[in-house]
């Protein structure tokens, strides 16, 4: 696998690129690329070939990692840097990928210093200066309304202004007061709605804390970027300036205008 990865960078004497056939085929599983112009899904294309040369993929209970599953991950991890750049996940190299939801076991002190261990069962997890752990399904058996890669991958982007609290590191020009205001007032609107009961297209995880909030909402604004721009603006804006992007706005466009 790495040997065909150098050949597809041009760093052995023989390149060869990704056929179309698999980029087509590897992008019709993943539609919330369509917003993308040409120019940028071949930057994206780029990024990610780079991206696998610099990880260290691992299946885990003996899933075998093809082709189109490392193209897939990788496609998905670099659309959220594909204006930050990749030195966004420099430090670590190790991504590890389970068939389906697996289990992780913990162990917590209660306030009374009391200790419960138990066996959290996820469905992924970013470790602070260490591996990402996703889970892999089969064509028609992902869980619904989730995408594991972008939510795990936001959490790589949450940690490197230390932490998972919602806060990323902001480029110049942006504004902490200014996204803390708005993701304040989002997240606890969004919680007293998920309180109440209310039926949210927004993935109700999102209500267990700040991390939590802003990976789930990086997932809707490129899966369901209408969606989080009707019900969150101020939230769209600000992913908006910190990824780059604007699926919202592009997805208005017929296709042969997006060029």
């Amino acid at each position: 696998m790495l040997k065909r990865i150098r050949r597809w960078l041009g760093l052995e004497r023989n390149p060869a690129e990704v056929p179309a056939a698999q980029w087509d085929r590897v992008e019709r599983g993943l539609p919330f690329l369509d917003f993308l112009t040409p120019p940028e899904r071949t930057r994206l294309r780029a990024l990610a070939l780079e991206f696998l040369a610099s990880k260290e993929f691992h299946g885990a209970r003996g899933l075998r990692l093809d082709d189109d599953i490392l193209l897939s991950i990788a496609l998905q991890a670099c659309l959220l840097v594909l204006d930050i750049g990749l030195e966004a996940y420099a430090g670590w190299v190790g991504i590890v990928v389970y068939p389906g939801d697996f289990v992780i076991p913990r162990r917590e002190f209660d306030e009374a210093g009391v200790v419960h261990e138990y066996e959290d069962e996820v469905l992924g997890e970013a470790w602070e200066g260490g591996p990402v752990l996703v889970a892999w399904f089969d064509e028609g058996a992902h869980p619904p309304g989730v995408n594991v890669v972008i939510h795990e991958f936001a959490h790589k982007l949450d940690m490197e202004n230390g932490g998972v609290d919602g806060l990323p590191r902001l480029h110049a020009g942006m504004s902490r007061s200014a996204w803390a205001t708005a993701f304040s007032a989002a997240f606890d609107a969004f919680r007293a709605e998920v309180d109440r009961g209310a039926q949210t297209v927004i993935d109700p995880y999102a209500a267990e804390d700040p991390g939590e909030f802003f990976a789930v909402v990086t997932e809707t604004f490129f899966e369901s970027p209408h969606h989080l721009r009707a019900r969150f603006p101020a939230i769209y804006e600000q992913l908006r300036r910190f990824y780059g992007l604007d699926p919202a706005a592009a997805a208005r466009s017929p296709p042969e205008d997006r060029t």
